[in-house]
C-alpha cells in the first residue's frame, strides 16, 4: 500500500483585496477489495502573486445567472471541495466526468451532495451514466433528489434509476455515447450544432424516444424531432452543442496554474467536459508547483481549469475481473448446452477478425471472440471508452488498475503499442471508419440489416450507449451481429421487420447465432444462409426464422 502522504493548499482568496491563508487538508483514502489507494502527494509552496481580472472568465457566465464565478483570480487552489461547490446554484447543469465508476469525480460529487436538497436541487446532470447505485458516481445525486434530469448513454445495471425514470421521479434524455461526447467538445469548441450520421432512421432522428414518465408508467414527454439533411446521398441528423454551467473533473495530476493528466481511461468525458462549462472544478490526485508538468505531458491546459481542489475520496472499480486461469484439460468440467451455443458463436466470429484489423467489440458476448483467435494473428481492439490496442483482463489482483477499464466497465490490460485517448477521439474514429469490423449483440435484427438492441419500450430501457454510433458508417466498416437464435420467450430474433426501436437502418452485413450464419444483402432486403451448426438442418432453421430466406449452393458447417 502506498504511504499516505500530507497535502498542504493555500486557501484561494475570496475577494480581490483579501490575502491568501494558508490551510491544511489530509486526504485519507482507504482501500478494500475493489477499491485503490489514490493519495495526493504534493505540497504545495506558498501562493505567488498573480494578475487579477473583475471580468469573467467566459461569455457564459456573463449572460447566466445559474454559473458561479468564473473570475481570473491569483490561485486556482481551493482549501477543499465543499468550498469550491459552495456557489453552485440550484437549476445548474453540471458536467459529470468518468465512464462508469472511472475517472468520475467523486470528491465533488460528494461535496454537492453535503450541500443538501434545501441548498440545492433541481439540477440537469450529464454524464455518459449515472453511475452505480451503493457503488458511487451521480447516483448519489439522483437518488437524493437533487438531480432532476438526466443527459447520458446508457443507464446500465443502474435498477434503481431505471426504476426512478419508468416511474417518473427523473427525466432521462437518451443520447448516442458519441454524439453526447461531440456535443460537449463542439460547445467548448464554440460551433452550435453540427450534421452526423448516428441516430439516423431511428426514434432519435423522429424525437420518439420517451424522456419522461408519469406514475403510471404512461410517457409525457418525448424528446425532440431532429433537422435532417442529405449529403452524398446519405442521412445525416442535426445535434445542438450541450454546454454547462459547471464541470466536475477528476485528473491525475494537476499544477497550481490547472495545467492536467490523466491517467488512461479516465480521459473518457474529462478533457472535453471542462472545456464546454462556464466553470470547471478540478479534483487532482495529486497538486505540484507550476513547472512540474512537461508540456508535452499536458492534457488539459489550465485555461480550461477554475478552481483545484485535492481528491481525497478514494477509488472504485464497478467491475473487477480477472482473466480465467488456464485448467488442465483432464480437470475442467463438462461445458453447459448454452456454454456451447455461445462458444460456437464467439468461435465463429473470430474468424471476421483478420490479420491487423482494427476492431471494437460490444459489451456481452462480442468480447469472448478474441478467445478463439490464432494465437499468430494480431488484431487491435478498440473500446469506445478511450482504447485502442485493449488487452485482456488482468492476471491477479494486483495487475488491476481501476484507471483501466473497458466499455463494460470491467478491469483490463493495455498491449503493447497500446493508446489511450478521450470520448470524441474515439468516435471520431467509429464514425470516421477507421474501424474494419465491429461486433454486437442484438435483440432483433431484420432481413434488411436493421439493427434493435438498446430498448424494449415500457419494460427494459439501457440505453443505446455507443451502439448507434458503432453502426452509423456500415459502407466501411463491417457489422456483425453475434448473437441466440431465438429470445428466452421462443421468438425468433432473426425477424423480417424489427418491432423495436431501431438502433441503425441497413447496416448489419453478416448474423452469427448459435444455429446458423446469415449473409445480409442490405440493399435487396434479403437473407442468404451460409453456414449451418453442427446437428442442425435447415428445417429447423426455417422453423426459428422469422424472415425468408434463401440457402447457398456451397453451405458449409460451422466450427
Amino acid at each position: 500500500m502506498l504511504a499516505l502522504r500530507q497535502y498542504t493548499a493555500p486557501r484561494p482568496a475570496l475577494r480581490a483585496s483579501s490575502r491568501i491563508a494558508r490551510r491544511t487538508a489530509a486526504a485519507s483514502c482507504t482501500a478494500r477489495n475493489a477499491t485503490l489507494v489514490v493519495p495526493c502527494t504534493h505540497t504545495a509552496p506558498p501562493a505567488r502573486a498573480g494578475r487579477q481580472f473583475t471580468t469573467t472568465a467566459r461569455i457564459l457566465s456573463a449572460n447566466n445567472p445559474k454559473a458561479p464565478s468564473a473570475t481570473r483570480r491569483a490561485s486556482k487552489l481551493y482549501r477543499d471541495a465543499d468550498e469550491a461547490v459552495a456557489d453552485v446554484q440550484s437549476g445548474s447543469t453540471i458536467l459529470s466526468s468518468g465512464f462508469g465508476l472511472c475517472g468520475v469525480a467523486e470528491t465533488l460529487i460528494r461535496a454537492l451532495h453535503r450541500r443538501g436538497i434545501d441548498s440545492l436541487h433541481s439540477l440537469t446532470a450529464v454524464s455518459n451514466n449515472a453511475g452505480k447505485e451503493g457503488m458511487g458516481g451521480l447516483s448519489l445525486l439522483t437518488s437524493s433528489g437533487q438531480v432532476k434530469n438526466l443527459i447520458i448513454s446508457f443507464l446500465g445495471n443502474n435498477k434503481t434509476l431505471e426504476k426512478q425514470y419508468l416511474d417518473g421521479d427523473i427525466a432521462i434524455e437518451l443520447c448516442p455515447q458519441g454524439t453526447l461526447a461531440e456535443r460537449i467538445r463542439a460547445a467548448g469548441a464554440g460551433i452550435p450544432a453540427f450534421f452526423t450520421p448516428t441516430g439516423a432512421h431511428s426514434l432519435l432522428e423522429k424525437g420518439k424516444i420517451p424522456s419522461q414518465y408519469d406514475s403510471l408508467g404512461k410517457v409525457v414527454k418525448y424528446g425532440h424531432e431532429r433537422e435532417t439533411r442529405e449529403f452524398n446521398g446519405k442521412t445525416f441528423i442535426m445535434e445542438k452543442a450541450l454546454p454547462g454551467e459547471v464541470a466536475i473533473v477528476r485528473v491525475w495530476k494537476a499544477d497550481e496554474a490547472g495545467n492536467c493528466v490523466f491517467r488512461y481511461t479516465t480521459k473518457a468525458f474529462g478533457t472535453i467536459m471542462a472545456k464546454a462549462a462556464t466553470v470547471t472544478i478540478v479534483e487532482a490526485e495529486e497538486i505540484v508547483p507550476v513547472g512540474s508538468i512537461d508540456p508535452n505531458d499536458v492534457h488539459l491546459p489550465g485555461i480550461y481549469v477554475d478552481r483545484i481542489v485535492p481528491a481525497t475520496a478514494p477509488k472504485t472499480i464497478e467491475s473487477p475481473k480477472l482473466e480465467k486461469p488456464s485448467t488442465p484439460a483432464k480437470d475442467q468440467a463438462a461445458p453447459s448446452a448454452s456454454q456451447i451455443r455461445r462458444d460456437r458463436i464467439a468461435r465463429r466470429a473470430a474468424e471476421e477478425l483478420q490479420e491487423g484489423y482494427y476492431v471494437n467489440l460490444g459489451v456481452g458476448l462480442p468480447t469472448s471472440a478474441p478467445a478463439f483467435l490464432p494465437t499468430d494473428r494480431k488484431v487491435w481492439l478498440q473500446s469506445e471508452n478511450g482504447i485502442l490496442g485493449m488487452g485482456p483482463h488482468p492476471a491477479t489482483e494486483a495487475d488491476m488498475d481501476a484507471d483501466i477499464v473497458n466499455a463494460g466497465k470491467e478491469t483490463v490490460t493495455l498491449m503493447p503499442g497500446a493508446a489511450t485517448f478521450d470520448s470524441a477521439e474515439s468516435f471520431g474514429m467509429i464514425r470516421g471508419g477507421h474501424i474494419d469490423v465491429s461486433i454486437l449483440g442484438a435483440l432483433q435484427v431484420s432481413a434488411a440489416g436493421d439493427l434493435a438492441n438498446y430498448m424494449i419500450p415500457g419494460k427494459v430501457v439501457k440505453g443505446m450507449g455507443g451502439a448507434m454510433d458503432l453502426v452509423s458508417n456500415p459502407q466501411q466498416t463491417k457489422i456483425v451481429v453475434t448473437t441466440e437464435h431465438v429470445a428466452k420467450d421462443g421468438s425468433s430474433k432473426i425477424v423480417q421487420d424489427c418491432s423495436l426501436p431501431l438502433t441503425g437502418a441497413r447496416v448489419v452485413s453478416t448474423i452469427i447465432t448459435d444455429l446458423c450464419v446469415f449473409e445480409v444483402d442490405r440493399e435487396a432486403g434479403a437473407l442468404t444462409l451460409t453456414e449451418i451448426a453442427p446437428g442442425v438442418d435447415v428445417d429447423e432453421v426455417r422453423a426459428k426464422t422469422d424472415a425468408p430466406f434463401t440457402v447457398a449452393k456451397s453451405l458449409r458447417t460451422m466450427a
